[in-house]
C-alpha cells in the first residue's frame, strides 16, 4: 500500500504535494479535503502500517548492526524459509535495535487481535521451536522479554509488559520511541506514527523566528558533548545576512564505546531527517549536510533509503509542501578521523580538505561551510525536534533537571550484564543506569569505574554513583557528558591501562596541528607507558627520567588544557587526570612498589609455581618463549625470575593452577 497514491484529491502530483497533505495522511480534516470515502481511506492505510486489525501474523526482526552481528540475518532467513515451507502467510518485517543489545537477536511476534510478543536470543537454530510453539499456542516463556502495551487487542494475561523489564521500565524513550518498533526502510510506517507532522506544522503554521523560539523555550541543549543551547544557535545562524546558509549533522560518532548516533539512525532515519528539515527552515538553509562516518553501512544505506522516499513524498526539494522552503540533502562519508568530530575539522572535510581544527572566533554561524554561516548539530539533538514541535515546550521542559531539559541517549558497555543503548531522563544516577537498567557487575564482580564522554570524558568512582546525569553535576567531578559513551569497569580493570589506552587512542588521532597536542599527548604517553615498565626493562637513567616524568604529569596535563586549539585537545589530559584524581593509590602502586594491583600490566607481574600443585607434566615449560622454566618430568618445576618476560603462557596453560600471578 502506497500513501502517495491512496487519494488522489489530497496529493496533486509526485513533484507537487497540496499543502495540506501531511495533515490528511493523519486522517486530520482539512479545508481542501472534504470527501469521507477519502479519509476512510487514509484512516485504512494508515491503520495498516501501524498494524492495527491484523489478519495475518507480522513477524519483526531486529537487524540493527548489533543484531546483526550476533546472527539475526540467518534467523531473518530462516524465518522466511520456515514461512514459505509451511504455507504461512505472514509480513517478515527488519527493524532496528531496540536497545537491548544483550538479548539479540530478538525477534517479535504480533498475530491477529492480540498484543506484539518480544523474544531474546533466536538465533537461527531456535526459529522453528519458536514459531512451531507461538503459533499454535504455546507461549515459550523462557524466551519472552515482554508484550507491547496496546489499545483495541487481546493482551496475554500471564506476560508482564517490556516497559516491565528491569532494562525498560526507568527509561524515558523520546528520541529512542521508534527505535526496534517500526521498518526503518518505511516512511510509511514512521508517518503513520506522527512522522512529518511537525514539519507541516513549521512550514504551514511557523515563522523562522517563532520556531527558534520554541527550541530555545525548550531548553534543548546540543548532545554532541558542549551542550550549548540549541535554540540560541539557531538565532545566531538566523540573524546572519547571507546568499546562502547551511545545516551540518555531526554523525561523526568516534568515540570508544559509543554507537547512540548509529542505533538512532539504523532504527528511525526519517526521525533525525525530519529535524534536520526543521532546523533547516528556523535558519533559512537551503542545503543540509549529513557528516557520517564511512565505517557505518546499514546506518548510510538507511538513510540513503529515507532520503530517497523523502524525496519521492516531497518533503524533500523545491517548495516542500507548497511552501517556499527548498532544501537539499547531502551525504558526506568521513574517513574516520576522531578529529572530525570538532567542527571546524568538519567542515574542512566536507569541503575537500585535510580534516583539521582552526581558530575560532569567527564561529561557523558566522563563517563556517564554504565561508558561509552554518549550524551544526548532532543526531539526537536532531532527533529532538520533532517531538518538541509535536509535543509541546512544556512536555519536553517537564523532563530532566533546571539547567538540564530532556533525556539523554547513552551507549552502555563493558562490565555490564546488559549492554545496550538506553535513554533516561537528564537528573538519573549513574547508579541507576549501572544497576538498575544494567543489572550491575556480572560475575559477582566489585564495581570500580565508569567512564563517561568517551576519551573527551573522565572515569567516575564508586563515591561518585549518585552523582546526577546533567552537565553541571558531571563537570564538577571531572567528568563530562560527551556524546554518550557509558563504559562500566569493575575490580579486574587498571586504571592506569584505562588511561594508557584513552591517551593512546588521543594520541593517535591527533591531526598534529598544534604543538601542545601533537607533542604533549605524546610525552604522557611515554610517562604512562614507564608507569608501567619493569625495572628489568630500564636503564638507571630512564629510571630517573620516569620519575621526573611522574612529577610532571599533572602540570603537562594543565598546559595541554589551556593551550590546545580544538576542544578535544583541551579535553585530551581528562581520563588522565581524572584517574589520577579518583585512583591515586593505583598510580602509587605502580610507581613504588612496581606492582599491578588488578593483575593487567604484564610487564609488572611476577610469577611463580606452587610446589605442592606442581606434577611436572612439562607443558608449561614447552609453552615458554625463553626457556625459563626448568624441571624434570612428573617433578616440580621451577621459573627463573631473571629470565622471566611475564608473559603469562604458563599461568594460561596450566591445568593444575600451580602457577601463581603476583
Amino acid at each position: 500500500m502506497d500513501l502517495i497514491r491512496c487519494c488522489e484529491k489530497c496529493y496533486h502530483s509526485l513533484e507537487n504535494p497540496c499543502s495540506y497533505y501531511v495533515l490528511c495522511l493523519h486522517g486530520i480534516k482539512s479545508s481542501c479535503h472534504e470527501n469521507e470515502s477519502c479519509r476512510s481511506k487514509i484512516k485504512e492505510v494508515i491503520k495498516y502500517y501501524k498494524k492495527e486489525g491484523l489478519e495475518k501474523p507480522a513477524i519483526y526482526v531486529g537487524m540493527g548492526t548489533c543484531g546483526l552481528g550476533a546472527g539475526a540475518g540467518a534467523t531473518y532467513e530462516k524465518i522466511k524459509n520456515y514461512v514459505n515451507q509451511k504455507g504461512i502467510e505472514a509480513d517478515i518485517i527488519p527493524v532496528g535495535c531496540i536497545g537491548l543489545c544483550a538479548e539479540e537477536p530478538i525477534v517479535d511476534i504480533k498475530l491477529p487481535g492480540r498484543t506484539r510478543v518480544s523474544f531474546k536470543r533466536i538465533t537461527e537454530d531456535k526459529v522453528s521451536d519458536l514459531l512451531d510453539r507461538f503459533l499454535n499456542g504455546e507461549i515459550p516463556y523462557d524466551l519472552v522479554i515482554g508484550q507491547f502495551e496496546e489499545d483495541n487487542v487481546l493482551p496475554f494475561e500471564e506476560l508482564s509488559f517490556i516497559n516491565e523489564h528491569p532494562f525498560f521500565k526507568d527509561q524515558t524513550r523520546w528520541v529512542l520511541e521508534n527505535c526496534g518498533i517500526i521498518n526503518p526502510d518505511s516512511i510509511e510506517e514512521y508517518i503513520s506514527r506522527g512522522g512529518y507532522l511537525a514539519l507541516n506544522k513549521v512550514l504551514l503554521q511557523m515563522t523562522k523566528e517563532e520556531v527558534c523560539d520554541v527550541i530555545e523555550k525548550s531548553g534543548l541543549r546540543g548532545r554532541g558533548g558542549g551542550g550549548f543551547p540549541t535554540g540560541k544557535k539557531w538565532k545566531m545562524a538566523l540573524s546572519e545576512v547571507s546568499d546562502q546558509k547551511y545545516i551540518i549533522c555531526n554523525a561523526d560518532e568516534g568515540d570508544p564505546g559509543a554507537f547512540m548516533d548509529r542505533a538512532v539512525i539504523e532504527g528511525d532515519p526519517h526521525k533525525l531527517l525530519e529535524g534536520l528539515l526543521i532546523g533547516a527552515y528556523a535558519i533559512g538553509a537551503s542545503k543540509a549536510y549529513i557528516y557520517i562516518r564511512a565505517e557505518y553501512p546499514l546506518a548510510i544505506e538507511r538513510l540513503e533509503k529515507a532520503i530517497k522516499e523523502a524525496k519521492r513524498y516531497g518533503f524533500i526539494g523545491t517548495n516542500v509542501l507548497d511552501s517556499s522552503f527548498s532544501i537539499d540533502v547531502i551525504i558526506k562519508k568521513g574517513a574516520g578521523a576522531f578529529v572530525c568530530g570538532e567542527e571546524t575539522a568538519l567542515i574542512h572535510s566536507i569541503e575537500g580538505k585535510r580534516g583539521m581544527p582552526r581558530p575560532r572566533p569567527p564561529y561557523p554561524v558566522k563563517s563556517g561551510l564554504f565561508g558561509k554561516p552554518t549550524v551544526i548539530n548532532n543526531v539526537e539533538t536532531l532527533a529532538n525536534i520533532p517531538e518538541i514541535i509535536k509535543k509541546g515546550v512544556e512536555k519536553f521542559k517537564s523532563l530532566g533537571t533546571e539547567r538540564s531539559k530532556g533525556t539523554k541517549v547513552f551507549a552502555l558497555s563493558g562490565k555490564i550484564k546488559r549492554t545496550g543503548l538506553v535513554e533516561v531522563e537528564m537528573g538519573t544516577t549513574i547508579r541507576d543506569i549501572v544497576f538498575n537498567i544494567g543489572g550491575g557487575i556480572p560475575g559477582g564482580k566489585k564495581f570500580k569505574a565508569v567512564q563517561i564522554g568517551g576519551p573527551s570524558g573522565g572515569c567516575i568512582p564508586e563515591q561518585h554513583l549518585d552523582v546526577q546525569i546533567d552537565y553541571e553535576s558531571l563537570l564538577s567531578i571531572g567528568a563530562m557528558m560527551g556524546s554518550g559513551g557509558l563504559v562500566v569497569m569493575d575490580e579486574d580493570n587498571c586504571m592506569v591501562d584505562v588511561a594508557k589506552f584513552f591517551m593512546d587512542f588521543i594520541q593517535r588521532e591527533s591531526c598534529g596541528k598544534c604543538i601542545p597536542c601533537r607533542e604533549g599527548t605524546k610525552r604522557m604517553l611515554d610517562i604512562l607507558n614507564s608507569i608501567s615498565r619493569s625495572r628489568k626493562n630500564e636503564s638507571k637513567i630512564e629510571a630517573l627520567e620516569r620519575f621526573k616524568g611522574i612529577m610532571y604529569l599533572t602540570r603537562l596535563a594543565e598546559v595541554i588544557k589551556d593551550t590546545s586549539l580544538c576542544g578535544l585537545g583541551k579535553s585530551a589530559p581528562n581520563p588522565v587526570l581524572s584517574t589520577l584524581r579518583w585512583f591515586r593509590d593505583e598510580y602509587e602502586v605502580h610507581v613504588y612498589e612496581r606492582k599491578c594491583p588488578a593483575g593487567v600490566c604484564t610487564e609488572l607481574m611476577s610469577y611463580t609455581i606452587d610446589t605442592e600443585l606442581c606434577r611436572g607434566c612439562t607443558l608449561c615449560a614447552k609453552h615458554c618463549p625463553v626457556n625459563a622454566i626448568v624441571g624434570k618430568p612428573g617433578t616440580p618445576h621451577y621459573i627463573i625470575e631473571d629470565k622471566c618476560i611475564a608473559c603469562g603462557s604458563c599461568y594460561d596453560i596450566c591445568k593444575f593452577k600451580a602457577v601463581v600471578r603476583r
